[in-house]
């Protein structure tokens, strides 16, 4: 909203696509709502999706679909996914990652999302979660990777036959779209899914120009049932190899985020997306030595996207740009992000993982890690509590240019309320302020004192005098 200067007021609906619950009942959407509450916005539709990495995809539907509803009330609507993607100590920890990304959805766009898609659904144990113990996933690998495959290609038949339908007869094949986006547990798996598309295709339509000349070596795989080469290494190899070319035109400028960040569940199409548009923007110059308008370029470009959630569900679609998109890979600033981070040991990793095992579940704690090298304006934990969960604290230095714009402080702290009337309670006070961060240093009767939480030894300053029968109006205090 700082980045593009959107108004929090002028948001209708917020929906939440992640598998990183922080509880079981409450959704992670409702905790977003402190960033609108504070300005009078408390008319909001949309709660969590969950469908392990299809949930944004499954949030961003259901947004559209509003828009287009006689239900829209002309404001935006926020689509956000992310996820924290870990595993238990083995040969899938080093495929995690981490990222969120949020998508403005609403009228007149400049990428706009197709009227034609397709999806495949099933009951699978591929990936799962039965542990509340635990935050790490039961993973089968290889049943996950055929699970993939069968969706993309359910998504991609039917998909292919509507748009044909649709458009009366013209042949649909990966050379009508510009570009391909796919979900990205890991970069093997899209070489793979870029080959497995061509396959389907083959299929479909042998006497496609990328197939002449092939003919003898194809001619091996023209009988065989689909659904019984999921394991052809003879196949996945050949097709592998024919779809190099197009990998590196259709599917390479879009895997610099999923390669960069590893499996960020929900958001990892997203990351792909973000990777391709930026990847438009890039400066070039013409044979001339002229300035090359990427706008102009990027106009009307097709892109087919897939994504995949295991368990599973998966969506085939399409988006077109219809309008600038510089502005975009201008705010994300993804090269310089990329290079501000700071570089640590698998060890390191391994032993923050080993930390972080021994306090999930648990309550009363605060975390130990230092905030010195977090980015400006990084929401981080504060601590944990058993009746109310977790408080968010917000370091100075938030706003637009990737958080190094002017910085407004957010703090949710928890009052401890100690039984003037009929016993003690939890409450929830939300301060907000121009000044660094404060937090509740100490009650006094029912006044309450803060004192600076960034300063040491800051001076304590009343900042509000409760009533008892006021605790219930402490929104936007």
């Amino acid at each position: 909203m700082e980045k593009y200067n959107i108004a929090p007021t002028d948001i209708g609906r917020l929906e939440v696509g992640t598998e990183t619950l922080i509880d079981k009942s409450k959704s992670v959407k409702s905790t977003l709502c402190q960033l609108f509450n504070e300005h009078g916005n408390f008319d909001l539709e949309g709660v969590d999706n969950i469908n392990a990495c299809y949930g944004g995809t499954a949030a961003l539907l259901n947004t559209l679909s509003w828009v287009e509803s006689s239900a829209w009330d002309g404001r935006y609507g926020i689509v956000v996914c992310g996820d924290i993607a870990v595993y238990e100590d083995g040969p899938a920890r080093p495929t995690g990652g981490c990222a969120a990304v949020a998508m403005l959805i609403g009228r007149d766009a400049p990428i706009v999302v197709g009227p034609v898609r397709a999806s495949h659904m099933e009951d699978a144990y591929d990936f799962y979660k039965p542990r509340l113990d635990s935050e790490y996933p039961t993973v089968f690998g290889h049943e996950s990777n055929v699970c993939y495959l069968r969706a993309l290609d359910g998504c991609y038949h039917r998909f292919t036959h509507k748009f044909e339908h649709a458009a009366r007869g013209h042949r649909f094949h990966l050379g009508e779209v510009d570009h391909v986006v796919l979900h990205s547990p890991y970069n093997k798996l899209v070489k793979k899914s870029g080959a497995r598309m061509l396959y389907n295709d083959f299929v479909r339509y042998p006497d496609l120009p990328i197939f002449k000349g092939h003919e003898k070596t194809l001619e091996a795989f023209a009988k065989l049932l689909p659904e019984k080469t999921y394991e052809n290494r003879d196949l996945e190899k050949v097709f592998t190899e024919l779809a190099r070319p197009m990998y590196k035109n259709k599917v390479q400028s879009s895997v610099l985020l999923p390669q960069e960040l590893g499996n960020s569940y929900t958001a990892s199409m997203y990351t792909g997306l973000l990777s391709l548009i930026c990847s438009w923007h890039k400066p070039q110059v013409d044979a001339n030595g002229e300035p090359v308008d990427t706008n102009a370029l990027a106009h009307g470009k097709k892109v087919l996207m897939f994504s995949f959630g295991s368990g599973l569900a998966a969506t085939m679609f399409t988006l077109k740009v219809a309008g600038d998109t510089s502005h975009i890979a201008e705010a994300s600033e993804l090269e310089l992000r990329l290079k501000e981070r700071i570089q640590r040991t698998p060890e390191e990793f391994s032993s923050t993982l080993a930390d972080r095992e021994t306090k999930y579940g648990k309550f009363d704690w605060t975390p130990s890690s230092s905030t010195e090298e977090l980015f400006p304006g990084t929401f981080y934990l504060g601590n944990v509590r058993m009746l109310v969960s977790l408080s968010i604290f917000l370091l100075p230095g938030g706003g637009g240019g990737g958080g190094r714009a002017n910085w407004r402080a957010f703090v949710c702290v928890f009052v401890q309320v100690d039984g003037d009337r009929g016993g003690g309670g939890e409450m929830c006070v939300a301060l907000f302020s121009h000044h660094p961060p404060f937090v509740v240093a100490r009650r006094l009767q029912m006044r309450f004192v803060a004192r600076c939480a960034v300063c040491s030894g800051g001076a304590e300053e009343t900042i509000f005098m409760l009533g008892w029968r006021d605790r219930a109006r402490l929104g936007g205090t």
